[in-house]
């Protein structure tokens, strides 16, 4: 069955960097498009970036410049490399799958779900 586990969350301090992984398993990884996403506490989660299966990536305006969304398709890994990090960044990260190519990569429409990595920056 489909597996997404993430890993790679911490406490950083702001202005810092992390990088999350998410290790896929049980589908073929190449052909899903591939989401981040995060919650904070009483708040909704919200998409942070997407890469669909031939590459293209969509970033919330939140993280542009800041968060870089790559696949490594040999590995079957998807990751977010974090810099610059702000305490507004502090939540869940979760990691998504789907087969569909998304008319809108940053919603939640996506079908698999990890049980995400607690990312924490302080200020």
């Amino acid at each position: 069955q489909v597996q997404l586990v993430e890993s790679g969350g911490g406490l950083a301090q702001a202005g810092g960097s992390l990088r999350l992984s998410c290790a896929a398993s049980g589908f073929t990884f190449s052909t899903y498009s591939m989401g981040w996403f995060r919650q904070a506490p009483g708040k909704e989660r919200e998409g942070v970036a997407a890469v669909d299966d031939d590459g293209t990536s969509t970033y919330a305006d939140s993280v542009k410049g800041r968060f870089t969304i790559s696949r490594d398709n040999a590995k079957n890994t998807l990751y977010l490399q974090m810099k610059s990090l702000k305490p507004e960044d502090t939540a869940m990260y979760y990691c998504a799958a789907d087969l569909a190519e998304l008319d809108m990569p940053l919603s939640t429409e996506y079908g698999y779900w990890g049980q995400g990595t607690q990312v924490t920056v302080s200020s």
